[in-house]
């Protein structure tokens, strides 16, 4: 089994940093991608930026130059550095791994249970 472990939510003002961090451990083969989700209140899950193992990037365009997302492949664990934080960026943040349980096995989707993120003054 894999359990993906996230952490780093929490209120912050307009303007302001956090970073957010994804641990995933259990059965784990081989991670194809790691990446963030968001989902506001009354809104559907939207992407956030996604890491693949080869090292290219995809960020929504409005995080595009405020947030990073990075890896750190030793330990399983992805992180995202939020900056410039402003109101309509509060939301549920969820970690998604896409990884690989067995060699020649089937690619399997995993999510965190989500880390909510508040911004206000």
């Amino acid at each position: 089994q894999v359990q993906l472990v996230e952490s780093g939510g929490g209120l912050v003002q307009p303007g302001g940093s956090l970073r957010l961090t994804c641990a995933a451990s259990g059965s784990i083969f081989s991670i194809n991608a790691m990446g963030w989700y968001r989902q506001a209140p009354g809104k559907e899950r939207e992407l956030v930026a996604v890491l693949n193992s080869g090292g290219s990037t995809n960020y929504a365009d409005f995080v595009k130059g405020r947030f990073t997302i990075s890896r750190d492949n030793a330990k399983n664990t992805v992180y995202l550095q939020m900056n410039n934080l402003k109101p309509e960026d509060t939301a549920v943040y969820y970690c998604n791994v896409v990884l690989r349980t067995m060699d020649w096995g089937p690619t399997e989707d995993y999510w965190g249970k989500g880390t909510l993120v508040t911004v206000f003054p």
